[in-house]
């Protein structure tokens, strides 16, 4: 967030107000408290009688000529549309520059077509932020961690300019702190989760493990090591479990994982904990995901 204040190293440092949705409020807060460049500003959240959203921005006129943000949260359909409301009535209150951080872009795995009849949904999300207003400073800067697929960019009109972040530096520095990082290694679930990062931990061993579906070393050696699994995303959690079983197997001493969103479907995280119905036969070590942004 602070990144959207420096765009310019050389240029002054700029103020930004930043709004957010309700679920991001603990979030904002800590942004805001990390940064004397970021002021909260306030939305009333309320609903009308038959459910649709009656919403109101605070301060409106005080925001004009001013570099505005809004942190949102798609975690579910039901909170799209108001949050929309929101993203595409802040550009046209004449504000300097308007950013959208959206920290995981929700269809971003229904990306592509394996069949005709499929719709991908990540296409449709995109056209629709792609008609976000332009502000005065013109098209609006879309901030999202870890997408699912770099080439989704291509998905976007010219409206918004599309900033792909990765929570992956914080992984390294956390990595650096643990006792055994001299042991470490690198794990990828699947070729597409090694396209995807290996550049960003090459300062690590890795390990490349097969399909998804039939799980199985296909490059490195874990014995001994303390494997970290990573990948962008995880719902059921059920590759990760089956790659730590395989790790397990051909001698990893620890095998932990990072997702940077951990989605975790119908309350799917709990077959990580130990109270698993007594089933202790999901052993990750230390921290079992290591979350940088939840949902």
């Amino acid at each position: 967030m602070e990144a959207i204040a420096k765009t310019n190293t050389n240029a002054p440092k700029k103020q930004v107000l930043l709004f957010y949705c309700l679920e991001c409020e603990e979030l904002a807060r800590k942004v805001a408290a990390n940064s004397d460049l970021i002021t909260l500003q306030s939305i009333n959240w309320r609903s009308f009688e038959d459910g649709f959203p009656n919403l109101y921005i605070n301060n409106a006129h005080d925001i004009r000529g001013q570099h505005v943000a809004f942190l949102a949260s798609f975690s579910s359909p039901s909170v799209i549309f108001e949050q929309l409301s929101v993203i595409y009535a802040l550009p046209r209150l004449f504000v300097a520059s308007f950013s959208l951080v959206l920290p995981f872009f929700p269809t971003a795995t229904f990306e592509r077509m394996d069949e005709e009849g499929d719709v991908a949904t990540a296409f449709t999300l995109a056209r629709i932020l792609s008609n976000i207003p332009i502000s005065r400073g013109g098209p609006t800067s879309l901030v999202i961690y870890d997408i699912h697929a770099l080439q989704e960019r291509f998905y976007f009109g010219d409206h918004v300019l599309p900033l792909f972040e990765t929570g992956i530096p914080l992984l390294k520095q956390r990595l650096r702190q643990l006792p055994d990082s001299d042991k470490i290694i690198i794990a990828f679930p699947d070729d597409g989760a090694w396209k995807r990062f290996h550049n960003l931990l090459d300062d690590f061993p890795t390990v490349r493990e097969g399909d998804k579906r039939i799980v199985r070393i296909k490059e490195g050696n874990p014995a001994g090591c303390h494997v970290v699994i990573v990948d962008d995303l995880v719902q059921s959690g059920g590759t990760l479990i089956e790659c730590q079983k395989v790790l397990a197997a051909h001698g990893a001493a620890k095998v932990s994982a990072y997702v940077t969103h951990g989605v975790f479907p119908k309350r799917s995280w709990e077959r990580f904990t130990h109270k698993n119905d007594g089933n202790l036969s999901v052993s990750f070590q230390g921290s079992c995901i290591c979350l940088f942004l939840d949902h």
